[in-house]
């Protein structure tokens, strides 16, 4: 928890700092898309979530990091491999699986060399890249975000997500020029002016992105044999990527819940008590 609450301030005070310089962006308005999570008694669709961390696994992760997350986390209560029967997640067959197919930096304790070693349910999932100098060099100088608290730190959330990796990368509007190594993308917030020689008055919303569109049809199998389209990656993944951001949802719902019903029966209680302490009292 405290990982996340210190990831979270550090993007509030980047976000407080770079205020100015995005005050003139704009984006087109996103697509709209029901999330089975939406409202006070939303949950997270089990089934989705696993499509989505598959998207991630296959497509996502060879850039994007997810440092917030450990692999224990897969089995917790309303995540994607949540197994009542596996009460302590670390515990779940299908967690320990996924765990072990990542390869883990450490030390070795006898020799002090550095190695790799197969991931337990308590590790982290590692970033794809060293360092950050490792992840501009692969990408162009861009450095991808670790999608740990994307859904949270965006406007829009997984509506945001799912609007940007659906984007067909259609050819940007006339006049429009688009840097070397950059992709027009009209749900990325951003300004284009400087880059569009038409008419002011039509310059395009959106920005640039370095991430060409990363989904395809069919780009991943699913399990349960839903259809691939890139729509179903789109949702799935942004749908996973909403629970990476918030993992305790449900049990906050859960509880909230909970305390409102307790409040509603106190104040019965405390309504008829006053009744009855005062019913033969004069007014």
């Amino acid at each position: 928890m405290l990982r996340k609450i210190l990831a979270a301030a550090t993007f509030a005070g980047l976000v407080a700092v770079a205020g100015p310089s995005l005050a003139g962006s704009t984006q087109a308005p996103l697509k709209e898309v029901h999330w089975s999570f939406d409202g006070p008694f939303g949950k997270y669709d089990q089934a989705q979530l696993q499509r989505g961390f598959k998207v991630y696994k296959e497509v996502c992760s060879a850039c994007h990091s997810l440092n917030e997350i450990a692999f224990r986390n897969l089995g917790d209560p309303g995540g994607p491999f949540w197994n009542p029967k596996y009460k302590n997640s670390n515990d779940n067959p299908v967690v320990k699986a996924i765990a072990k197919d990542y390869q883990i930096a450490d030390i070795d304790s006898d020799s002090g060399d550095a190695i790799k070693r197969p991931g337990t349910s308590a590790d982290y999932f590692p970033s794809p890249f060293a360092n950050t100098a490792a992840a501009r060099s692969a990408n162009g100088g861009a450095v991808p975000p670790d999608m740990s608290l994307l859904a949270a730190a965006r406007e829009g959330g997984p509506d945001y997500i799912y609007s940007v990796v659906t984007g067909d990368g259609t050819d940007a509007p006339a006049g429009l020029t688009i840097p070397d190594g950059k992709y027009y993308d009209p749900w990325m917030p951003g300004d284009v002016s400087a880059y569009y020689k038409g008419d002011p008055a039509k310059t395009p919303v959106g920005g640039f992105i370095a991430m060409p569109p990363p989904l395809i049809a069919d780009r991943v199998t699913y399990d349960d044999g839903t259809k691939a389209t890139v729509e179903q990656e789109g949702k799935d993944v942004a749908a996973f990527l909403a629970w990476a951001s918030d993992p305790k949802m449900e049990e906050r719902k859960s509880l909230g819940l909970s305390v409102m019903i307790f409040l509603f029966v106190l104040t019965g209680i405390l309504y008829g008590s006053y009744r009855k302490i005062w019913s033969n009292a004069g007014h």
